[in-house]
């Protein structure tokens, strides 16, 4: 079974829009832990009080398959779209962000701005024992990638989990949108 270590972001760069990095990042991590469980991929969770250098040290700690990060990009209000780095030394990281990227093109609202990037300068991808990859899933200065996140939180998750089942090669057929329970569709009989 393999094992990752999942690291969503402990910064809190406010969202245009509302809300923060770490609440989002987060959130998604918790859309994808039925799907890892599904999966059968084994995972261990950064602490969201641990600074980044206990969050690789906890990692370093373990014997991980990867190390997956999940950021937003403060970069300028015009910039739009993921970015996946990944280990520019490690094929197994860059075989794993194409996966992921792949699947992120499917569901992105245009998949020319989901970009790929080789790195070796990030402290998650250089200081980690495992293949890492990083993701920036959104600009969170651009008010249509965080509303795009905001409204498909369980749709990326999916996908993150179906970029790592293709990494790992585990067949998993879940590809059907969930079923989001709202309260008006509930039928209360009395």
């Amino acid at each position: 079974m393999p094992n990752i270590y999942l690291d969503p972001s402990v910064e809190e760069n406010e969202y245009v829009g509302g809300g923060n990095e770490e609440y989002y990042m987060n959130l998604i991590v918790d859309a994808m832990i039925p799907y890892l469980n599904i999966a059968g991929i084994g995972f261990v969770r950064n602490n969201p009080d641990n600074t980044l250098n206990q969050i690789i040290d906890q990692s370093n700690a373990g014997n991980y398959d990867l190390h997956l990060s999940l950021r937003s990009t403060p970069a300028l209000q015009i910039q739009q779209g993921p970015i996946v780095y990944y280990d520019a030394y490690r094929t197994e990281a860059q075989s794993a962000a194409y996966k992921i990227t792949r699947n992120l093109w499917s569901i992105y609202p245009d998949p020319n701005l989901v970009n790929m990037v080789p790195n070796s300068t990030l402290s998650q991808i250089a200081l980690t024992n495992a293949p890492t990859v990083l993701i920036d899933l959104v600009n969170p200065r651009n008010y249509e990638d965080t509303e795009w996140l905001r409204n498909n939180i369980y749709k990326v998750a999916r996908n993150l989990v179906f970029g790592l089942t293709d990494y790992f090669q585990i067949p998993f057929n879940v590809r059907r949108d969930p079923i989001e329970s709202r309260p008006e569709n509930v039928n209360v009989q009395g």
